[in-house]
């Protein structure tokens, strides 16, 4: 077996580099995955990037297999497919999703892994991270037949949001950003887009996702009477301001958060961790989830791409990393 691996590290806020790591002898009950692809999720991974989790958070955010500690130097991800290269016989030689940063190998225990599906690309089940948390949102929001849906926000969550909300039937779902490009990708996915100023209101329910307090109140706006907002934008260590005067309590609107730590209330008594991701990996059966894969770099070149991706460069949803061999 191979002992040694890289890893992609934050060594600093807006630094990146790769460490060569040591690994260790897997376990009767653990596996050693050799990385295929990784994804950088662009809203929380910006978020770290920049040094912006709230000290008052560091524990909550930390990713399952995270090192080191915010704000750096810190090992994060958590978007990753690979094939099992030692383990126990059932896993051995499958693909599996983890959430484990970039990393070229990597050994966990064998319950940390999840097999992709065979009709699922490798390339494609990068998403599973993603969907999973729109699975989980939409567990919280429970849309019922024939609703009237705004997703305010055409990032990588917004867009896994629409894509499943669109294999519901009788939904009207439109997909709302400022970013004009994002009307192919809605149109890859089946549902209608809408500029901000253009979306169509009285809406039933509004998913938030663009982590912005403008969206935020456009999504307010866009309800019906008794209409809900979910709330499932991260601000980390910023503030936003709401006009919960105006129509807030005459019609009698709700914003409620969402997060995907935790298994949705409606499903906790039923449903694992497992279940959800096996769930998500499940809908990543249907290609139009290839239209939220729009970039990829190899793994070496990541220090070199990071800044970039993640500083503040704009349009793109999940950037896909290749580890070629390993």
């Amino acid at each position: 077996m191979e002992r040694t691996a890289r890893a992609l590290w934050l060594r600093a806020p807006g630094e990146c580099e790769i460490r060569s790591v040591e690994l260790p002898a897997p376990g009767d009950d653990e596996v050693l995955v050799r990385s295929l692809f990784s994804g950088v999720s662009r809203g929380t991974e910006a978020l770290v990037f920049r040094g912006g989790v709230p000290a008052n958070q560091r524990e909550t955010m930390r990713a399952p297999f995270q090192e080191g500690d915010f704000p750096a130097p810190v090992k994060y991800g958590y978007l990753n497919v690979g094939v099992v290269e030692q383990g126990p016989p059932p896993l051995l030689g499958r693909t599996v999703f983890c959430l484990y940063p970039h990393q070229t190998r990597y050994v966990v225990p064998a319950s940390a892994v999840t097999a992709v599906p065979a009709d699922v690309p490798a390339e494609r089940a990068v998403l599973a991270g993603t969907v999973e948390t729109a699975v989980n949102a939409l567990w919280d929001a429970a849309p019922l037949v024939g609703d009237r849906i705004a997703v305010v926000g055409a990032g990588m969550v917004g867009c896994s949001v629409a894509a499943v909300l669109a294999g519901f039937p009788g939904v009207d779902v439109q997909l709302v950003d400022t970013e004009p490009a994002r009307a192919a990708v809605a149109d890859a996915l089946g549902v209608g887009f809408a500029s901000p100023p253009d979306a169509v209101g009285e809406c039933d329910l509004v998913v938030h996702t663009s982590a912005s307090e403008a969206g935020l109140v456009r999504a307010l706006e866009l309800l019906a009477p008794e209409g809900e907002v979910l709330e499932m934008s991260w601000y980390g260590d910023r503030t936003v301001a709401l006009p919960l005067g105006e129509h807030f309590h005459s019609r009698r609107l709700t914003v409620r958060s969402s997060q995907v730590g935790m298994v949705s209330p409606a499903r906790r008594a039923r449903r694992t961790f497992a279940d959800r991701l096996a769930l998500a990996l499940r809908l990543l059966a249907d290609p139009r989830y290839d239209a939220l894969v729009t970039g990829g770099s190899a793994f070496d070149e990541l220090p070199r791409v990071m800044p970039n991706l993640l500083g503040g460069e704009p349009s793109g949803l999940l950037h896909r990393v290749s580890y070629g061999d390993g």
